[in-house]
């Protein structure tokens, strides 16, 4: 039983999540873009939506964040890594440049394909192939255990 609550639970969040994206324009390239247009007809708007999730995400880090398990019982999953290294920087100016350029990122990607956006889907297949190399590329160059 606890598995199916759990997993209603994650549907209705992911609904939530979605819905709200959607209703805070999230899922507009035009808006995220005119957001990341600082230089020129920037659109604040959007720093507000973020706000809003900073101040829930630490105030639930604040009240729930030493405990082992979360309110379903699950067990609770906080990254450890603190250090930001060069594969961090790379990525998150990967993901910076991409965003820039669509105004998509992965959440809003997807509740766009949900609502019949055909552009989004074209980026989520862009990002799936990137993952995909990405991959392609780790397993190339991982050091393979010695036998």
């Amino acid at each position: 039983m606890n598995n199916v609550l759990t997993r209603v639970t994650e549907v209705l969040v992911g609904i939530l999540f979605g819905v709200g994206l959607l209703i805070s324009g999230m899922t507009n390239p035009k808006k995220i873009i005119g957001f990341l247009d600082v230089a020129g007809r920037w659109d604040p708007s959007l720093a507000f939506v973020m706000l809003g999730a900073i101040s829930v995400t630490a105030t639930s880090f604040f009240l729930w964040g030493k405990r082992p398990l979360s309110l379903l019982q699950s067990q609770m999953r906080i990254p450890t890594q603190t250090q930001i290294d060069p594969r961090l920087m790379v990525g998150a100016l990967i993901f910076g440049i991409g965003w820039g350029l669509a105004g998509y990122c992965p959440g809003p990607a997807i509740v766009s394909i949900a609502a019949g956006n055909p552009q989004a889907l074209i980026f989520v297949a862009a990002m799936i192939a990137g993952m995909v190399v990405f991959e392609g590329f780790i397993l190339a160059v991982k050091p393979r255990p010695s036998s």
